[in-house]
């Protein structure tokens, strides 16, 4: 206790010296100061001993100070310093992300960037002279510090070139080549070949007129063996890949079977028909659903897994899904959050067994209003395990048994639901999916487009009704928890997506609207250039995160959400359910039950900061893993010498090209202006289109036209395609839904 109050001192100290510091740099006869002239403007003696030295790297490091000149502190608003994260281009220029949400981003030139390296925390200074400025309104600048590192290792491509060894990032956003010393890295790495995939741990990066150097710590295989491309994967993003002894230990010993004493105080749902929606592949399953019709409306019962009853606070269990924060789904693995023991065995709502459950009853009116809701702990047992396609097949056929009764009910529900949502402002965001098919060396062989059917819809609307219930109970009752938020946009940002849209000849008003931008994605809804203006609108709006306080939900307009409905995948998820399972809680008078789902406000906030991390990166891997099968997948195209015809539609013109994307693989490409090689064809910059100077030909924005690889650059991630000829196209048919290999397939 002593120890807890003298650190709680210290703290506070700390921030005390922190606020003095901010009050005398941003006081009326503001100079910059150095460190001596900032402890005697204090009244400390020794800067060391009295937390000086330490609330001034706190601060810098948080870039509420920045460190000029001579060792000189400022306020960076007062120098024109800005600190943000560094986002690199792979043509070489970056974008640095202020981490204050009111400003603007800054035009960071190629030349500019220093020896700042893509993600890293940095100071930029903003330039006043020419040549900057040189787009209205966008602010330029340079590097001037790098505050903290993204990244200490790389993982990339060993080559040799003369006498010096060097290894080629994977991620074209790191533009140098890393300089390494085979010889002595084989002392303790014989392994590493030219061509091998390597992990290497950067050295200090001091000068940018030399590359960066580092040290091969890890060879992970010649970079065409199978798999070795999605282990680079999980090697960059820094993924887990096995779980401690601790882990497996605790998970050994938690039984398969349910006790007695487990279903102590539990609502016995075992006899209600209760079902299963999930992928065809899925292999855990943490969500059920049932829907029953009362005299004036609906019943909604959602049961999801209890984690929380088998994943115990602070445990080893509890400390590793913490750090993981979520499960990452890659095309050939699934590296879960939990060990497979509970994700895909105990906690997985598997049909015909009972497993212990948390549910949500939300009654609603007949015209899908919710009037009431109410939350209990369970035992289900699931009565069919349904996948999307066979929920699909029922719901648009009609219903001829129990099952096929039971789902349409449930379709009707959903459908006043989901018009319900937009009616009230929601975005239509959703993105088709493609699924990237393997064989059993982990080669691509088939690309498949998933859309958003009628069952994953129905899916969707319950389990977002159950999340924004569970919301609401826990904001009224004041409960810590943490919520999903996605803030309002920034209104620049709206403007500029405004001024983008209208290149493409669409009439649109002011898109701080909400009406205005729904009626928007309505109209670019079936058109060829929906996935490309959907994607600019996701880059204008913020990106939802997680937060201790309900800061409401733009894009689906909701003022309370969270998620409640996966726990076996999200860290968030089992938060919530403790902090659910408090509710039960403060009915009982048991102290020890409240105390085991207790959060404070900042642990919530440190767990809340954490997981919206480790989601970003799942999503940047999993992003990452299936564009680089589907360049794998395209260059196999190519080794065959037997492309295929496929489907694009031209969603760009340029003077150099066309760009077109392929809705059955959604994936963009150039068809190089070089390639179309029946006519001489002129840019008309006006109307954005291609002329044949001869045949008066024209290439538009919308066009749909037959196109076979041409080219793929595996390091840069670009594709570029050719113009098939109408012959070529009718004598090998496109696919719509599934594309695959030919007869020479692996």
């Amino acid at each position: 206790m002593a120890r807890r109050n003298c650190f709680a001192a210290m703290t506070s100290n700390g921030r005390k010296i922190q606020e003095q510091i901010l009050a005398l740099l941003g006081s009326a006869n503001y100079r910059p100061l150095d460190k001596s002239e900032l402890a005697k403007a204090l009244g400390r003696k020794s800067g060391v001993r009295m937390g000086l030295n330490q609330a001034l790297r706190d601060l810098e490091r948080a870039g509420e100070i920045a460190r000029i000149r001579k060792n000189r502190f400022v306020l960076p608003p007062t120098a024109d310093l800005v600190a943000g994260k560094l986002h690199i281009h792979q043509a070489g220029y970056g974008f640095l992300i202020s981490e204050k949400p009111s400003e603007p981003d800054i035009f960071i030139a190629a030349e500019n960037t220093g020896t700042a390296m893509h993600g890293d925390r940095v100071v930029a200074r903003i330039s006043r002279d020419a040549p900057y400025g040189r787009i209205k309104g966008r602010r330029e600048g340079r590097v001037i510090r790098i505050l903290e590192r993204a990244h200490d290792t790389i993982v990339g491509t060993l080559q040799h070139s003369r006498n010096f060894y060097y290894v080629v990032p994977d991620d074209p956003r790191f533009v140098h080549d890393v300089y390494v010393r085979p010889e002595r890295d084989r002392q303790r790495k014989p392994g590493a070949m030219v061509g091998d995939k390597v992990v290497v741990r950067l050295e200090a990066w001091e000068s940018r007129h030399l590359n960066p150097e580092g040290e091969i710590i890890e060879v992970l295989g010649p970079a065409s063996a199978p798999g070795i491309d999605m282990l680079s994967i999980i090697r960059k993003h820094h993924l887990p890949t096995e779980f401690p002894g601790d882990v497996l230990d605790q998970t050994d010993r938690i039984s398969g079977k349910i006790d007695a004493q487990q279903l102590d105080g539990r609502e016995d749902l075992r006899k209600e028909f209760i079902v299963t929606i999930d992928p065809d592949d899925a292999r855990d399953f943490d969500d059920a659903v049932h829907v029953e019709k009362t005299g004036n409306g609906w019943r909604l019962g959602v049961h999801i897994a209890d984690v929380a009853a088998y994943v115990d606070p602070e445990s080893a269990l509890d400390r590793e899904a913490r750090r993981r924060g979520n499960s990452v789904y890659l095309p050939d693995r699934v590296i879960p959050m939990l060990p497979e023991r509970l994700s895909n065995g105990v906690c997985s709502l598997n049909p015909g067994v009972d497993r212990l459950t948390h549910s949500v009853f939300i009654h609603f009116d007949k015209n899908g209003i919710a009037k009431s809701a109410r939350f209990a702990r369970s035992v289900i047992r699931s009565a069919h395990r349904l996948t999307y396609k066979q929920a699909y097949a029922i719901l648009t056929s009609p219903p001829r048994d129990r099952l096929g009764e039971r789902l349409h009910l449930a379709w009707e529900l959903a459908v006043l639901l989901r018009q319900k949502r937009f009616v009230n402002g929601a975005l239509d965001l959703d993105f088709p999916e493609v699924k990237v098919s393997l064989d059993k060396e982990g080669y691509p062989v088939k690309l498949e487009r998933v859309e958003n059917d009628e069952s994953h819809q129905l899916i969707e609307e319950f389990m977002l009704a159950a999340n924004e219930a569970v919301a609401r109970e826990l904001k009224k009752r004041a409960i810590p928890t943490i919520y999903r938020v996605h803030e309002n946009p920034e209104l620049e940002k709206l403007a500029e997506y405004r001024e983008f849209v209208l290149s493409f000849n669409y009439r649109v008003g002011d898109l701080t609207h909400r009406a205005e931008l729904q009626r928007l994605l309505a109209s670019i809804r079936g058109k060829p250039e929906e996935q490309a203006l959907k994607i600019a609108l996701l880059k204008s709006l913020k990106r939802a995160r997680y937060a201790p306080q309900p800061l409401g939900h733009y894009g689906l307009a909701k003022a309370n959400y969270l998620h409640f409905t996966s726990p076996i995948r999200r860290y968030a998820d089992l938060v919530v359910h403790r902090a659910l399972g408090r509710v039960g809680a403060l009915r009982r008078p048991n102290a020890a039950a409240r105390r085991s789902y207790d959060h404070d406000m900042s642990e919530i906030a440190s767990i809340a900061e954490h997981i919206s991390i480790t989601e970003r990166t799942a999503a940047d891997a999993e992003i990452d893993a299936a564009q680089m099968k589907k360049l794998e997948f395209f260059q196999r195209q190519l080794d065959e010498r037997n492309p295929q015809i496929f489907r694009a539609a031209i969603i760009d013109v340029r003077n150099y090209g066309l760009m077109v994307e392929l809705p059955d693989a959604l994936i963009t490409g150039l068809v190089h202006v070089s390639s179309l090689m029946d006519d001489f064809y002129a840019f008309e910059p006006t109307r954005r289109q291609l002329i044949g100077r001869r045949s008066r030909k024209r290439f538009s924005i919308g066009d749909n036209v037959r196109v076979f690889v041409a080219r793929v650059d595996a390091f840069k991630r670009q594709i570029d395609f050719a113009i098939a000829l109408t012959s070529e196209a009718s004598r090998k048919p496109h696919r719509t839904r599934a594309i695959r290999h030919g007869p020479l397939a692996r």
